[in-house]
């Protein structure tokens, strides 16, 4: 089981978030369990190339 972390917020009724290695595409639900799927609707396109070329964040080691 893969597992992602997301950034998440509530906005008045709405929760808010992103995944932080994709903090380009948002996503939103009326409560959490809703905004978790729609996270896992968005994400299964992101990695499956349905979005094309979505951005992605990364870490670099330089030292």
């Amino acid at each position: 089981m893969d597992t992602q972390t997301y950034i998440y917020w509530q906005d008045e009724k709405m929760f808010i978030g992103f995944f932080e290695t994709y903090p380009d595409y948002w996503t939103q639900g009326e409560s959490v369990e809703a905004l978790e799927e729609n996270l896992r609707d968005i994400y299964a396109d992101l990695t499956s190339g349905a979005i094309p070329c979505a951005r992605k964040a990364a870490q670099l080691q330089i030292a």
